[in-house]
């Protein structure tokens, strides 16, 4: 089990959190019910299909929670013109989060000024409207020299986040891509992991990485164990210490 630092919060863990409604199935009631658990646990952010994204405005109107959306998802290998137009649109829907993958065969082939371009237009129109970008890699089909030329590239084109993966590729966050991308951008580049992390300690080891926010769908299961460690510890501080022939009575 990972110790929780002593000054972390509930808010510290909860605003790391991006609530993941992304699967193609979730009806209705599925996204009404993540944005009001979302709102429950006061996260940094739901990130929703584009389809989704005025609903979740209008449900998470008036709280602390941003509405993000996914932009290319989840290839990257839509044209630039099509990213915009995604990127547009969400933007007038009132999304506030743009997680877009970048141009994954492009990047492969060496095309690198096209993939600069491709992001730097999506991070064109977000920053003017106020929203940030999150880049997606899809790490699983980079090779170490991909995703860090894939950090330079973010960082030049202006996004906010890089970001590990659209959580439906073969592979998720690994601690070493995580670390490998931490090194590989400047401090004020912003780290997101997606993909396996489930758990408090999940969450708590890529945080000692340098990660500022992770996609997960086990919001509540992450928070409510943080409730119930944090619970224990505070009983715990507050029980009076055993006297020396306390065990013979």
């Amino acid at each position: 089990m990972t110790a929780i630092p002593a000054n972390l919060t509930e808010r510290d863990i909860a605003k790391t959190i991006d609530h993941s409604l992304l699967r193609p199935e979730l009806d209705d009631d599925f996204i009404e019910a993540g944005c009001r658990l979302a709102a429950e646990y006061d996260v940094a952010s739901v990130c929703v299909r584009p389809v989704d994204v005025q609903r979740a405005v209008k449900i998470l109107a008036g709280t602390d929670v941003a509405v993000g959306t996914v932009i290319g998802f989840p290839h990257g290998n839509h044209r630039t013109d099509t990213k915009l137009f995604e990127a547009q649109q969400a933007l007038a829907d009132g999304a506030t989060e743009l997680d877009m993958v970048l141009q994954i065969g492009a990047l492969k082939s060496g095309r690198d000024a096209e993939v600069l371009a491709d992001i730097a237009a999506v991070v064109e129109v977000a920053h003017a409207a106020g929203a940030i970008v999150k880049v997606i890699f899809e790490n699983a089909y980079l090779t170490d020299e991909e995703k860090v030329r894939a950090c330079h590239l973010s960082e030049a084109a202006g996004a906010d986040f890089v970001k590990t993966s659209t959580g439906f590729a073969p592979g998720g966050a690994t601690h070493g891509d995580l670390a490998l991308m931490r090194r590989s951008v400047s401090p004020h580049i912003q780290v997101k992991a997606a993909g396996g992390v489930r758990t408090l300690d999940a969450l708590l080891d890529v945080m000692a990485l340098g990660v500022t926010r992770v996609g997960a769908t086990a919001t509540k299961v992450i928070i409510d164990d943080f409730r119930a460690r944090r619970a224990g510890l505070a009983t715990a501080a507050s029980e009076p210490a055993a006297t020396a022939d306390s065990s013979v009575y």
